[in-house]
């Protein structure tokens, strides 16, 4: 299935907070799923969210990263944990795979530079409701307003929203990628040197950017 670039979002801005919910038990399956706090992209949608950033931080704002490369097991894990009804509509099928595991999908928010405060949102991350659909207008003038800034800085770089989630984007391309499912320390020991990334909105050590190649896998 061809090979594809991660690229260690800790390498390409030492300024993007990264706050992986599914390394620790802040998700909606309550319990952690990574073995390692990172994230990851391929080259070019890597490139491209470093570019959003320098954006939204001329503006006063930055990205903080709660999810990106995602290994596809872990995608057939959510998906038979999910029962079938509403929450399935918010799970990708593991039959197709999904964006995250193509290394084309990133999940973040913004939070303010002069703070490091997260902003405020219609729905909180991972809330499965019509409060996390892009078109919800009931929400505060304030967080209708964050999410739009959030859509627009991404959208100028090649990035595309779903409707049901406003902090998930898919990167322009994405089906010239391959489906992975190597785990981040699998991808650590095919690299030359480590990088260290917080659980929390610390921001990790100045670096450039590192890349290491992984076979595609089908499901």
């Amino acid at each position: 299935a061809g090979q594809a670039k991660l690229f260690d979002l800790a390498r390409l801005d030492p300024s993007t907070p990264l706050y992986i919910r599914y390394a620790i038990g802040t998700n909606f399956r309550g319990r952690p799923l990574y073995d390692q706090p990172r994230a990851f992209l391929v080259q070019p949608a890597a490139k491209a969210l470093a570019r959003a950033h320098k954006a939204a931080a001329a503006e006063g704002y930055g990205l903080t990263i709660f999810d990106a490369y995602r290994p596809w097991r872990i995608t057939k894990a959510l998906w038979d944990a999910t029962p079938p009804g509403q929450q399935r509509n918010y799970v990708a099928n593991p039959k197709k795979g999904s964006k995250h595991n193509r290394g084309c999908a990133v999940d973040l928010s913004l939070h303010r530079l002069d703070t490091g405060a997260l902003v405020e949102m219609p729905s909180g991350y991972d809330e499965f409701t019509e409060r996390a659909h892009r078109d919800f207008m009931a929400a505060s003038p304030e967080a209708i307003a964050n999410r739009a800034r959030l859509e627009g800085w991404m959208e100028a770089e090649g990035f595309r929203g779903i409707s049901n989630e406003w902090w998930h984007f898919d990167f322009a391309g994405w089906e010239d990628f391959p489906i992975l499912d190597i785990a981040f320390s699998e991808i650590r020991q095919h690299s030359r040197r480590t990088s260290r990334t917080s659980q929390g909105s610390a921001a990790s050590r100045r670096g450039s950017p590192s890349a290491w190649s992984s076979r595609g896998r089908s499901p």
